[in-house]
């Protein structure tokens, strides 16, 4: 083990118009490696990172390193997964098993030990304590001795999201064929027949409401607590031509219940960001407002709400940003809901506002509809079906606000 203390002057602090900041680190600051694959965070806000050089601990001042050649127990640098227990016990996932460490050492455990499979793609931790992981031929789980699940019950494509319900079923993502339920005793399916935007499954998150936030290589799908499709959100993320989906690389839901998005796609150009949704907006973080970043690899929340994302150029911290939740009964600002939307959308007005026109706009800034209606509505609902998908600007006589259409 080694530790490094931080020095302040080293981490890159950038403002932007939002008025949130970004805080970055690299290995300038203490970081093993700028190319950081996952994380996960303590209730005390100490932040585990796993990079391709091993695994940095940043408790905020002091940076402590654990390595292959440093740590006896540690099997291997790359590290693609990391939990952090609610016992205080971290584990990290390799290409060469699973690794627990207790406060003082590490163990490993490989094929040999009773893992179904040694190249770990998640972890979970269930309300029990019980770890489960993700592999990349199935799902391994772990109460103190092994049980490994595969073909039959799991479909080819292994394990690379995981999330446990309220009601302790297992929500196992696939990286080819959709979400598998497991209630303990049977297994059931969720595919693209259901209505998945897509069956390549990148994250898993429910909502205290019971909602269900799939992310996939094409999208996000939305299920609700009766595991029904609400909806699909295909462009959250303003991408360039002729870039328009938006493939998820993670997802996860803050202290306020508002949803924070990992965006990257590889395909002309190198392009990624940050997008967060309050219920009615999406918020983008790109680099040029500070983010170290556009290959997004993890997200994850702390307990002050600052949102930490990893990429293969360092980690940035996103805090004192203003997303929360909008009250839709709220009379003091102007509500554009839902956005994304897919065949209309409503314009809210605050208490008094005296409005007679709304203008939308394309893209380019060219006007594609004008609509009148009586002054002193409080809300207009508008049929965007004839529109193309993309992204639009809606202006009132006081505000605009972007809008995608899906």
């Amino acid at each position: 083990m080694k530790i490094q203390l931080i020095a302040a002057l080293a981490v890159t602090l950038v403002s932007n118009l939002h008025a949130q900041t970004f805080t970055n680190y690299t290995t300038a600051d203490g970081l093993l490696s700028d190319n950081v694959n996952a994380l996960d965070i303590t209730s005390s806000d100490v932040v585990w990172f796993g990079t391709q050089n091993g695994v940095s601990v940043f408790d905020g001042v002091t940076w402590t390193d654990h390595t292959n050649a440093i740590d006896a127990g540690l099997v291997d640098d790359n590290i693609t997964a990391v939990l952090t227990q609610t016992n205080g016990d971290v584990w990290v996932g390799t290409d060469f098993g699973a690794c627990v460490y207790d406060g003082a050492s590490w163990t490993t455990f490989t094929t040999a030990e009773g893992l179904g499979n040694n190249q770990i793609k998640c972890i979970e931790e269930d309300a029990n304590g019980d770890v489960w992981f993700g592999t990349s031929n199935g799902a391994s789980f772990y109460d103190g001795s092994w049980t490994n699940f595969g073909t039959p019950e799991l479909p080819f494509g292994g394990v690379t999201a995981i999330e446990i319900m309220a009601n302790g079923d297992v929500w196992l993502g696939s990286g080819l064929n959709g979400i598998i339920i497991y209630d303990g005793i049977t297994f059931e399916s969720i595919t693209e027949a259901e209505g998945l935007i897509d069956d390549r499954i990148r994250s898993i998150r429910n909502t205290s409401s019971g909602k269900r936030w799939i992310g996939t290589s094409e999208g996000i799908s939305v299920l609700n607590s009766s595991n029904v499709l609400e909806t699909n959100y295909t462009i959250m993320y303003t991408m360039p031509a002729p870039d328009t989906l938006n493939p998820i690389e993670d997802l996860e839901i803050d202290n306020n219940g508002n949803i924070w998005i990992g965006v990257y796609v590889d395909y002309l150009v190198t392009e990624g960001g940050v997008v967060a949704f309050d219920g009615s907006t999406w918020t983008e973080y790109h680099v040029s407002d500070g983010l170290i970043g556009p290959v997004i690899r993890a997200l994850d929340i702390d307990s002050e709400n600052s949102v930490w994302v990893t990429t293969s150029t360092g980690v940035s911290k996103i805090s004192d940003h203003s997303v929360s939740i909008m009250d839709l009964a709220s009379n003091e600002e102007y509500v554009l809901f839902p956005n994304p939307a897919t065949n209309k959308v409503t314009i809210r007005y605050p208490e008094g506002a005296d409005e007679s026109k709304a203008y939308i706009f394309n893209a380019s800034m060219q006007l594609v509809e004008m609509l009148e209606f009586t002054a002193g509505a409080k809300e207009i609902q508008i049929s965007t079906k004839h529109l193309s998908r993309g992204v639009y600007f809606v202006r009132t006589n006081e505000v605009t606000k972007k809008l995608i259409l899906n």
